[in-house]
């Protein structure tokens, strides 16, 4: 699996230097004119007037810049589809039908755009050229791969149905756009739009959507106002190497806070899975801190597509557990308990593929289980935890086989 790769992205420096070039051509021809630089998901990064340009042209080649970059093309090609009678393509969503943006491009793929606005169209974008075809720097950091945001979403996914609970996940890249959407079919419609929003929030915002909802809820309403962002905690940005790469969203779950415990393990697993298939042999080592963290709430350690690590956390007894194909090898940290394995399930239901939940089981065999006891369930074999402490603490690697 490959979670994370490396793409560029245009610099402030790369920026100025294409407002530069543009410039140059406006003063050569005696254009007035307002040049936009905007990063691959249509934001500003830098903007420049020229003397005497009218002061609607801003926002006009702002617009233009964000076409080219999020539709990777110029965005004359946009007003021709229109001239020639295609009117469907004013709805396109985020485009502006009006030549003059550009996209600027490094080996191939898009890293920003330019876009020019206060003359006519063809010396709009003549200006806009002349801005793309200058030297300009860029900067290369880690984004999130499709690969990884399905990986991700997964992981909420399995965790989600472990607990009983079907949510729609999303993930989303660093520019808030989403890559991959996880929706179980027990899930509430609502929640396609919900949770595509927090997650956007907390990846623009490189911070938990939790923060705008308890500012929000706190005494600031005004954080309503805050551009493209929703107070809604259920939103964790992915974080690699010091880099938000994306962010994973959560809503439906039982509560607002089980949408953010969710969320959290879907951005955990990730940043995992990340360290591990960039470490170079593929090992991964969890300090003692890290490990003795992680059984304050209870959650996966690792999560990869062969095999997890959980630090798992019990303080009540839980549903009859059914695993088609993965097994489960158990070894207590702390604590006592009892599971039943075996026997047959009464009232199974399936929460995911190859998963099936139950109120209790028939039959089975009992085992009682201390410090340092380990327990190996095969796929295919019910079990349940009927007796725990509180708490019982306990690692689990989880096989699929």
């Amino acid at each position: 699996m490959k979670p994370i790769r490396m793409r560029r992205i245009i610099d402030e420096a790369g920026a100025g230097a294409g407002l530069a070039a543009a410039e140059a051509k406006a003063r050569e021809e005696g254009l007035r004119v307002v040049m936009a630089v905007v990063d691959p998901w249509g934001e500003l990064v830098a903007l420049h007037r020229t003397e005497g340009a009218q002061i609607a042209s801003s926002r006009v080649a702002l617009d233009k810049a964000r076409t080219a970059a999020i539709f990777v093309r110029p965005s004359r090609e946009m007003e021709e589809q229109v001239t020639n009678g295609r009117l469907g393509a004013l709805a396109l969503h985020g485009a502006s039908a009006l030549t003059g943006g550009i996209p600027l491009k490094v080996d191939g793929e898009v890293v920003g755009a330019i876009g020019t606005s206060g003359e006519t169209p063809d010396e709009d974008e003549a200006v806009s050229i002349a801005g793309a075809a200058a030297d300009f720097s860029t900067a290369q950091v880690p984004a999130l791969t499709q690969e990884g945001a399905k990986f991700a979403a997964d992981a909420v996914g399995a965790a989600a149905a472990k607990r009983g609970v079907a949510p729609v996940v999303s993930a989303v890249d660093a520019g808030g756009a989403l890559i991959y959407l996880h929706r179980p079919d027990a899930a509430q419609v609502a929640s396609v739009e919900v949770t595509t929003d927090k997650a956007r929030t907390a990846a623009i915002y490189r911070r938990p959507s939790k923060d705008f909802e308890d500012q929000a809820s706190g005494g600031r309403p005004s954080a309503l106002h805050l551009a493209r962002a929703v107070p809604l905690q259920g939103g964790m940005p992915i974080l690699h190497d010091g880099h938000v790469v994306g962010a994973i969203g959560v809503s439906g779950a039982s509560s607002a806070d089980e949408d953010q415990e969710l969320a959290t393990i879907g951005a955990e697993a990730l940043t995992a899975a990340a360290a591990v298939n960039g470490s170079g042999n593929g090992a991964a080592f969890f300090p003692s801190a890290k490990v003795q963290e992680k059984f304050e709430t209870g959650g996966l350690l690792l999560d990869t597509s062969g095999y997890k690590i959980d630090a798992g956390r019990r303080d009540a007894p839980g549903e009859v557990e059914y695993h088609e194909r993965v097994v489960d090898v158990m070894r207590v940290v702390d604590g006592t308990a009892t599971v039943v394995t075996g026997g047959e399930i009464e009232d199974a239901r399936e929460v995911a593929p190859g998963e099936l939940r139950g109120a209790s089981v028939r039959g089975g065999t009992t085992h009682r289980l201390g410090i340092g006891d380990v327990l190996a369930i095969p796929n295919g074999v019910p079990h349940q935890f009927v007796e725990v402490s509180d708490p019982f603490l306990y690692f689990v690697v989880k096989v699929e086989v």
